[in-house]
């Protein structure tokens, strides 16, 4: 039996997409943290697993949908990505296998209408496919991930994720993740200053521009170089705005 988890808050411009193509699996399970738009009305289209909740966080919230699965393999995506043919045809396969305890599934992403092959987006192997019992999620505010115990294989078809599809959608992203970014930073115990988010920016800018090779997509290339250098530095800066307002505090 293989369960779908999904953790959405106002998608309702992809949701309908990925749930489309996922309907084969034997449950899905779908938990909403307050969206003010139509997601959950389509949500409850295709499944009656709904659940509204709270937002405490992406690692907190994917691991409360991995609770309320009953499947023995459980699958992990966004409510941005879409499960293709091919890659529905792996996964019913891996599913009979006794090697594996979890998969990795290659991503493909686009960014402004192109989908990206360089810039460290392809192939973006990410943990998704894994037996509950052997998984868990990590408890970060962002960028969580599965702890498994057990052998990892991987799967070949790629996972279609539609990262951002437009310049303001990518703003939003840059601010939004930012924010998170610095407060996780700052819980850390990281330290923070100007010349520090300076230097970040610039480094981030030259490793996606030019190591790995993001100017072969052409001016998307370009566009997620920079925005991906935005976010190191808003990062950062942020995360020294959190340090200046603990020591007036103090």
């Amino acid at each position: 039996m293989l369960s779908v988890i999904i953790i959405t808050k106002n998608e309702g411009a992809h949701i309908g997409s990925c749930l489309q193509s996922v309907l084969w699996a034997d449950e899905i399970i779908v938990l909403d943290s307050g969206s003010e738009d139509n997601t959950v009305g389509i949500c409850k289209q295709y499944t009656d697993s709904v659940f509204i909740t709270d937002w405490p966080g992406f690692g907190i919230q994917k691991q409360r949908a991995l609770d309320k699965a009953k499947g023995d393999w459980v699958l992990s995506i966004d409510a941005d990505e879409v499960v293709t043919v091919e890659l529905r045809m792996e996964i019913e396969k891996a599913l009979h296998q006794e090697e594996f305890h979890g998969y990795e599934i290659p991503r493909l992403s686009s960014y402004c209408g192109r989908q990206m092959r360089h810039g460290g987006w392809w192939p973006d192997y990410v943990l998704r496919l894994f037996r509950r019992n052997a998984g868990y999620f990590t408890e970060s505010v962002v960028h969580e991930r599965i702890v498994l115990q057990g052998e990892i294989g991987k799967l070949s078809s790629p996972l279609l994720h539609d990262a951002f599809e437009s310049l303001d959608e990518v703003l939003r992203k840059v601010n939004y993740y930012s924010s998170l970014g610095a407060e996780m930073l700052y819980q850390k115990g990281v330290q923070s200053s100007i010349s520090k988010a300076i230097f970040k920016a610039f480094w981030v800018f030259i490793r996606t521009y030019w190591l790995k090779a993001a100017f072969l997509d052409g001016r998307q290339g370009l566009m997620l170089s920079i925005s991906n250098a935005e976010g190191a530095y808003y990062k950062y800066v942020k995360l020294l705005e959190l340090q200046n307002r603990q020591s007036r505090q103090e």
